[in-house]
């Protein structure tokens, strides 16, 4: 069993609620029990701790509770949930580490800079193709800033009809305007779509003028976060209303290494990562690809009845996603 240290500190937390800090050391545990090789009991306590959703606490309750909806529908146009991972969960580049620690100082030391006449960060532009971390990040930011993470339905706000979807907009606005969240626009080139374009219809450039018009007034309690995988579409004056921009480019060997020391960290192993052929093996994946195919890897391992993961788990696990249009 895990030590009397660790386990009088995760009681401490569990009676304080400091979800934070609980899971941590419920992690710390499971790595101790897999390191004595108690496979099963690390198991099970991974599925209590990743397999089952918590409750959600009377903050986020309320918050739900205010959540706008769209008119003709009923649907919610805003998901709230409670951000798990931390810095420590997601691999940066060096540039992209820095700025995001850089926007955390600005918001942890906010009353400083406002009492010069300034203020922290509040709109941020997240560019890069799929699964390198973009939506990560975001949670991640809102998990280092103890905020709750607001996910914005774009299926939902963007209504078929006319004028509907800037209405729906300035409710998710004046929504996130009112509550200290990190507010997430995924795939935000389907509102920020270059009004130029021959294809786009007077309604969608309506849409766009509306964005921009929201975000020059935007002075609210929420750090807006907008992603997409599709920045060249975007409209050439959504890019002025970003305060700042961090791209997001595919894993280099270093990351990959750096990445699957994170997901393999406690699963017993026959190989040494920091060979530079295990790394390579993945060139060309997004970090989506890579916990895609060491998931699988790992699957087959525990089902297979084994200890340790083999090169041969990951070569298999590669093979059937071969046929995925993008990794």
């Amino acid at each position: 069993m895990a030590s009397g240290r660790l386990l009088r500190q995760l009681i401490k937390s569990g009676v304080e609620g400091d979800a934070r800090t609980f899971k941590l050391l419920s992690e710390e545990v499971i790595r101790e029990e897999r390191e004595k090789q108690h496979h099963l009991l690390a198991s099970d306590l991974e599925q209590i701790l990743y397999g089952t959703s918590a409750p959600a606490d009377e903050g986020t309750r309320q918050l739900r509770s205010l959540i706008p909806t769209d008119k003709e529908r009923g649907v919610q146009l805003v998901a709230v949930r409670q951000p798990t991972r931390t810095l420590e969960h997601i691999v940066l580049s060096g540039p992209d580490r820095e700025a995001v620690e850089s926007l955390l100082l600005e918001h942890r030391r906010g009353g400083v800079l406002r009492s010069f006449g300034l203020k922290p960060i509040d709109r941020l532009l997240l560019i890069g193709p799929p699964g390198c971390g973009k939506t990560l990040a975001a949670e991640v930011i809102a998990s280092e800033l103890n905020r709750h993470l607001a996910v914005v339905r774009l299926d939902s706000v963007v209504s078929s009809y006319l004028g509907e979807t800037a209405a729906n907009l300035r409710k998710v606005f004046d929504f996130i305007a009112g509550q200290p969240l990190v507010a997430l626009f995924d795939e935000f080139d389907a509102i920020g779509k270059e009004r130029g374009l021959g294809d786009e219809h007077g309604e969608l450039k309506r849409v766009v003028n509306a964005v921009l018009q929201m975000l020059d007034e935007y002075r609210g309690r929420s750090l807006i976060v907008a992603a997409t995988n599709h920045e060249v579409m975007l409209d050439s004056a959504i890019w002025r209303r970003f305060e700042d921009v961090l791209e997001f480019d595919p894993p280099t060997v270093d990351q990959v290494a750096e990445f699957m020391h994170l997901k393999l960290r406690a699963v017993r192993r026959e190989f040494d990562i920091d060979e530079i052929q295990i790394a390579k093996r993945f060139a060309g994946y997004s970090f989506a690809g890579i916990e895609r195919v060491v998931r699988q890897a790992v699957k087959a391992m525990v089902l297979g009845g084994r200890e340790f993961l083999r090169v041969d788990d990951l070569e298999v696990a590669q093979q059937r996603d071969r046929f995925r249009s993008y990794k």
